[in-house]
């Protein structure tokens, strides 16, 4: 695997750096490199937010990155501040909602990631799992295995079934877009 340079956008509150952490950690449980890093718009919920993580096979040299592989975007508030941020040929994944996107050079999925958490799963707190999950498993960043362990580690223990069926459902909208 050559390196790879992920961007998760959205807004404070939609779990995008809970997200971000348990890509990483799901990573390291590979064995593999990776920087996970953060930031928050000034309010801590409704504003901006994204985490940014690298995956790679060999040593990391800088933990920050100007473009991106794949940007995974669930408002169109975060799609238009990180669009310009994706390298020709990149990937973005939206939410079903995100409508706006001005780049050709670019692959675009888009998914109803929210509408999945909050109307098949009954909770949008999950949009980050179910999201997650199918980023990964369109772009293949960790294995099935490291990243339903990493899900075990991070969520609440009494949150655990929710976010396992997330992690389900996340996989089965790739499957679909795959398919």
């Amino acid at each position: 695997m050559m390196e790879q340079e992920i961007r998760l956008s959205g807004t404070g509150g939609q779990g995008l750096i809970l997200g971000g952490i348990i890509l990483a950690e799901a990573a390291m449980i590979d064995g593999k490199e990776v920087t996970q890093s953060q930031s928050y718009g000034p309010e801590a919920r409704g504003g901006a937010s994204k985490a940014e993580v690298i995956i790679s096979d060999e040593e990391i040299d800088f933990p920050k990155f100007q473009e991106c592989d794949c940007l995974l975007s669930l408002s169109q508030t975060a799609c238009d501040k990180y669009l310009h941020s994706i390298k020709a040929d990149g990937i973005l994944i939206v939410d079903d909602a995100v409508k706006d996107i001005n780049r050709k050079d670019i692959h675009i999925i888009r998914l109803p990631l929210l509408d999945t958490a909050s109307k098949e799963l009954g909770k949008s707190i999950v949009a980050n799992i179910v999201s997650i999950t199918a980023m990964n498993a369109i772009c293949h960043y960790v294995s099935d295995e490291a990243l339903k362990k990493a899900i075990q580690n991070r969520v609440p223990r009494e949150a655990l079934a929710l976010n396992v069926a997330a992690f389900d459902a996340g996989k089965k909208l790739a499957m679909k877009f795959a398919g």
